[in-house]
């Protein structure tokens, strides 16, 4: 810890930035209408789009768990040709316009895409504008943020316990399932909730290869998008408080990861 008078060239800039991150948070409970939000909170439009925001999520984060724990296994632990590259792939969808992200889904995955049209040919299966498209669009831009916390976490693991289980006879996949995982289990659960968010929170991806249809692909920041367009400010910020919520939220559960720091 740094002891002394802090330099007022550092003090004034914090204090700016602090301001800067906690005022549009500030505006947005100012202007929330408290007088009817256990109403607005009840309407059928609100709670058909929060219970679809939560399903696909969560089916979006199980998804990213199936593909991205294994996949952190391989990069973390495999040295294979090309691992550079893989890592720097998997981290695409980060810095990648989420609208971006969608219209490569559509090409890749729509009726008339790159594997799209083998499986509406073969198996009848259309992914876009379809709940399952907002599954996997979410998943599309959450998986990266799981993989790289399982991956950081498994490199800050000690091997030697899995070294151990190799000496007394245990395969790879033994050690993995009974070694590994417990080892790593809180880094897969701080990588699954921030997935999980970042999910929850998908617009641009969305909307671009799922559309926004209410009570199919409306999630949360759709319904947003439109009660905002149609003219209800007071609509819009009661969703919005809503994800605002479930992000304080969030951010309480990772308290132990994040703030721990005195």
């Amino acid at each position: 810890m740094t002891r002394g008078r802090v330099p007022g060239a550092l003090l004034v800039p914090a204090i700016g930035g602090l301001i800067f991150l906690v005022l549009p948070l500030a505006g947005l409970l100012w202007r929330t209408p408290w007088a009817t939000l256990p109403q607005r909170l009840t309407e059928p439009e609100v709670v058909e789009a929060l219970k679809l925001s939560l399903l696909t999520a969560s089916l979006a984060t199980l998804l990213c768990l199936v593909l991205g724990v294994p996949l952190a296994w391989m990069l973390a632990r495999v040295a294979f040709p090309g691992r550079r590259v893989a890592r720097a792939l998997i981290t695409v969808p980060l810095v990648l316009p989420p609208v971006v992200g969608g219209i490569a889904l559509l090409l890749a995955l729509g009726r008339r895409g790159l594997l799209g049209g083998w499986l509406d040919s073969t198996f009848g299966v259309s992914l876009p504008f379809t709940t399952a498209g907002v599954v996997v669009a979410e998943a599309f831009v959450a998986l990266p943020f799981l993989v790289i916390s399982v991956e950081g976490a498994l490199r800050g693991a000690d091997t030697r316990y899995e070294e151990a289980a190799a000496t007394l006879g245990a395969s790879r996949w033994t050690t993995f399932t009974h070694v590994t995982l417990p080892l790593v289990a809180p880094g897969i659960a701080a990588g699954g909730v921030l997935c999980w968010a970042r999910a929850l929170g998908e617009f641009g991806a969305t909307i671009t290869f799922a559309g926004n249809y209410p009570g199919i692909t409306q999630t949360m920041p759709l319904a947003v998008y439109q009660t905002m367009e149609s003219g209800d400010l007071d609509g819009a910020v009661v969703l919005s408080l809503i994800l605002l919520a479930v992000s304080v939220t969030i951010l309480a559960a990772l308290r132990d990861r994040w703030l721990a720091a005195p």
